[in-house]
């Protein structure tokens, strides 16, 4: 099969031939209808992240059930699914304690390692090279094998190539407000960064009653659509500066502000724009090394909070068929997310429209 392969960031992304062996017990194997492009997958390419190489990238998608490994009764052939790059092991006490976005198995095994569960990859290239998966997923292929709880099965009336953004950029953005902060109805909230993930947390925070959504990005046009996306106020962040912006619109500071750009920067603005009782939500994710700074002091006194929000911490096989439902229920939007669609073999173009010209989200087609 045909697939996007990373080896450094010095080396060009390849399309080449990869082999992909059988699902073993407890996996499935997926052939890929859609795989969105990320800024998780841009910082493994200009290096910014450790990971395992040689790598097949991708970890937002969805695609068709076509083979069963042994055991997998939970899904069956021809059942259309969203990927999930969380794949709960259901045996950790995160897993069991119902916050299985904090999987131990996935953080110390499949994500860091590049493997499935028992350690080993499903891919190699003529024979004897092994290729690595990315996030237990790699969905920048024709097909993939990933853990059964990996694969979430979603209705069929969904289209299914639009719906891979739910994998990642809705999940991610969604769970942050509704499932991470908790947003309360009758909340200020700013979100930092108007890009895939940012108009997810928009929407959530729409979702969650929010009383003012506050969008601020350097780009007019991101702005301009967090307001269809929910947002009350926008800010020109190219023109003005952000914190001062802020506070004219919110004199007292907000209640949730999200960063998600995940900059040193847009951090330190996050803190520094809360109110009473607040909490900056970090979502977007630095490079790694990356060190913000803040002073403990104002933290304490005004009883405020910094959360971590991986994955918006979902319940994959909970969360993500119900955003789906939202989505076709029509309280949520997807298809404004979709940028264009690309031909996988396409996929470094993709990657400069994402870098480069402003795209929030390119869809590879296999």
């Amino acid at each position: 099969m045909k697939a996007i392969v990373f080896r450094s960031p010095d080396q060009p992304l390849e399309y080449t031939d990869v082999e992909l062996a059988a699902p073993k017990a407890g996996e499935v194997r997926v052939k890929i209808a859609a795989a969105g492009v990320c800024h998780s997958d841009l910082h493994i390419k200009r290096g910014e992240w450790d990971a395992p190489a040689p790598l097949v990238m991708g970890h937002e998608g969805s695609g068709v059930v076509v083979e069963l490994g042994e055991g997998v009764t939970s899904l069956s052939v021809g059942d259309h699914v969203v990927l999930s790059w969380v794949p709960p092991c259901g045996e950790c006490r995160y897993c069991r304690s119902g916050h299985e976005a904090r999987c131990q198995k996935v953080a110390t095994v499949v994500a860091p390692k590049g493997v499935l569960f028992d350690g080993t990859s499903r891919l190699s290239r003529e024979g004897d090279e092994t290729m690595h998966h990315y996030l237990g997923v790699s969905s920048f292929a024709e097909e993939v094998v990933v853990p059964a709880s990996g694969a979430v099965k979603i209705r069929d009336d969904a289209p299914l190539d639009v719906v891979a953004l739910v994998g990642c950029a809705v999940a991610t953005g969604v769970g942050a407000v509704l499932n991470t902060a908790a947003v309360e109805p009758g909340s200020t909230v700013v979100v930092i960064g108007c890009g895939g993930v940012g108009l997810n947390v928009v929407q959530g925070a729409k979702l969650a009653g929010a009383e003012r959504i506050i969008a601020i990005d350097v780009r007019a046009e991101k702005t301009a659509l967090a307001t269809q996306f929910g947002a009350t106020d926008s800010i020109d962040a190219s023109q003005v500066d952000a914190v001062a912006a802020l506070f004219e619109l919110i004199p007292d500071g907000v209640d949730y502000a999200f960063d998600a750009i995940g900059r040193t920067t847009t951090t330190e603005q996050a803190i520094t724009m809360l109110g009473l009782g607040g909490a900056a939500v970090i979502v977007g994710l630095p490079p790694t090394g990356a060190r913000a700074s803040f002073e403990p002091l104002v933290l304490a006194e005004a009883d405020q909070r910094i959360i971590g929000s991986n994955y918006g911490s979902v319940r994959p096989s909970i969360d993500i068929p119900a955003l789906v439902d939202r989505y076709m229920d029509g309280q949520l939007k997807l298809d404004p997310l979709v940028s264009g669609r690309r031909p996988l073999a396409e996929a470094a173009e993709a990657f400069d429209d994402l870098e480069f010209r402003g795209a929030l989200r390119t869809l590879l087609i296999p």
